[in-house]
Formats: C-alpha cells, sequence, structure tokens
C-alpha cells in the first residue's frame, strides 16, 4: 500500500482556503484488479455522510489492474482532510491500494523551464492567470533571458541559469535548489532545449513533463518543420509526456494533431506546430493537477 505524500500545511494553507473541504475532495486509487473495491470505495464515503460528483474507472484487463478518480463532497459538515485519510488508510491497506486524496480546489504547484521559444510559456502565464489552470506559477527558469521581461510582468520570479557542458552540474544543482525552495510540485519543460541528466530524471521521475514536436524519430535535429515540408508531410502534431532517462520516451500523457496539405509552407508549419505543442501541454498540466493521470509501467492511464 502506498499513500502518496500529503502537502506539507504551508502548502495546504496556500490551495485550501479552510478546514470545511470547500469544493469537496479528490481521491485517486489504483490496485489489483478484485470484485468489491467500487463497493468499499462508496461505502467509506456513504458512512462519513458523503456523495459522489464524478467518478472515472478504469479496469486493465491485460494487467488486471483497477483505476479509479472519485470527486466527492458531503451532504453537510464535510470532514477535515486528516481525518478522511485516517479513515480511508485502513481501507487502502485492506486492497493494498496506491492512494491519494487532496482538497478538489487546490492549485499544484508548478516550475516552468524554457530556452528561446516561448509560446508554451505564455499559453501556461495565460491560463494560470485567468484561473483555466488549477496550478500556481511559483518561478520560471531559463538558459537565456529572453522571456524575462514577460516573466516580469506576470510578478513572477524568473531564475537565469545559463547551461554549458562544464556548468550543467552546477546549473542542475540550482534546479533543485529551487524546487526544494519554492515547494515545487511539478516542473514543466515549456520547450527548454537542454537535456536533462539521468541522475536529474531519476529525482524528479512522474513530477517532470515536457513537450516535443511529433515529427521524432523521422526528422530530428535543427529545423524540423523544414525537414517536414521538404517531405510533404499531411500532419503535424506534438506529444506531452512525463520525464525519464530515455530521450523524449518518457510516459505519453497528451497528443495532439493537425491536418495539413500542400500548399502550407515551412513558416505555416511552424504556426500549426506551436498551436498544437501549446495544446498538448495544457492539457498534460490540467489532467495532471487535477489528479487525473495515473502511472502504469511505462504507460499512463488518463481519467477524464
Amino acid at each position: 500500500m502506498t499513500a502518496h505524500p500529503a502537502p506539507t500545511p504551508s502548502r495546504i494553507q496556500a490551495a485550501e482556503p479552510s478546514e470545511s473541504g470547500k469544493g469537496g475532495f479528490i481521491l485517486t486509487i489504483d490496485c489489483a484488479e478484485s470484485p468489491g473495491i467500487v463497493h468499499a470505495v462508496s461505502e467509506f464515503l456513504l458512512r462519513r455522510g458523503c456523495y459522489i460528483v464524478d467518478i472515472k474507472q478504469f479496469g486493465d484487463q491485460l494487467v488486471r489492474h483497477f483505476f479509479m478518480r472519485v470527486h466527492f463532497m458531503a451532504i453537510e459538515g464535510m470532514p477535515t482532510q486528516e481525518e478522511l485519510r485516517a479513515g480511508f488508510a485502513p481501507v487502502a491497506e485492506q486492497w493494498s491500494m496506491n492512494w491519494r486524496l487532496e482538497p478538489h480546489s487546490r492549485k499544484e504547484r508548478i516550475l516552468v523551464m524554457v530556452s528561446k521559444f516561448g509560446h508554451c510559456l505564455n499559453d501556461l502565464l495565460f491560463r494560470s492567470r485567468n484561473g483555466e489552470l488549477p496550478v500556481e506559477i511559483v518561478g520560471v527558469v531559463s538558459n537565456h533571458q529572453t522571456h524575462q521581461d514577460l516573466v516580469d510582468w506576470y510578478g513572477i520570479p524568473f531564475h537565469h541559469i545559463p547551461v554549458t557542458p562544464e556548468t550543467k552540474p552546477d546549473a542542475e544543482a540550482q534546479l533543485l535548489d529551487l524546487v526544494e525552495r519554492y515547494n515545487v510540485e511539478l516542473v514543466v519543460l515549456a520547450r527548454y532545449m537542454q537535456v536533462l541528466s539521468d541522475n536529474l530524471t531519476s529525482v524528479l521521475s512522474g513530477r517532470a513533463i515536457n513537450i516535443h514536436h511529433s515529427f521524432l524519430p523521422s526528422f530530428k535535429g535543427a529545423k524540423p518543420y523544414h525537414q517536414a515540408y521538404e517531405r510533404g508531410v499531411k500532419t503535424v502534431g506534438a506529444t506531452a509526456h512525463y520525464v525519464n532517462s530515455e530521450l523524449d520516451e518518457g510516459p505519453i500523457i497528451a497528443q495532439q494533431v493537425i491536418e495539413v496539405d500542400h500548399s502550407y509552407g515551412p513558416a505555416d508549419l511552424v504556426a500549426a506546430g506551436r498551436d498544437a505543442e501549446c495544446k498538448a501541454l495544457t492539457n498534460a498540466v490540467r489532467w495532471h493537477a487535477e489528479g487525473r493521470i495515473i502511472l502504469s509501467g511505462n504507460r499512463t492511464v488518463v481519467l477524464r
């Protein structure tokens, strides 16, 4: 049985205005498939005066594993997060569940990393500010200063950390210091054009999302959209995935595909690719922050 770490009191205070559980809670579980799991969860909620607002579940018949996400609220007098966790622990132990229980209203604390291409960064900043994403961007890290004015305008701390082969270990140490200092829950590589070390990807396992165009592995290196134009591609797209030690091959979370034709020049393909990258990354960040993603080996189950 694995209970995911609870947020520190400072996190809860930032994401949850009161102990009343306004908005309810999200319970996410996965465990070996067995009859009675849904009944056990429903009975637990019923005994505490709670009702289900939304439920998504999936039983993977190939690996005999069960996944479920439940948004629930109380009829009156919502129990506290601590009471619910303490009460659910025996249920989780009985069924050997991996589980997590968080307030529905909480915001994921994210650190965004970017290089010279700013479209994904700009999209995340805008959607976070207007409430479309349940996240709080606590800082932006870049190996260039290209987007500092934009980040400053949003009132978010900007950290310029140059990277060279010689300074890469120190740069990654600075990044991990920021992750700890800001109490970061998710690192988002919004077109950050540096390869992370195996050590860093291991430390950030399940807590870092990357975005790349979906021409890989066909068009590698510089100017992939120009290469695609020369080959007369008929679709462009993007893939958002969790970061692991295999470059651009981590568990896939979200993908976008846009149809194109012979009339698209290289600049048109680049523009379409930007749209696809923004949409795929936004979806991935939203689903992660809402507790909709469960890792299953090198795959993800997204309970939408």
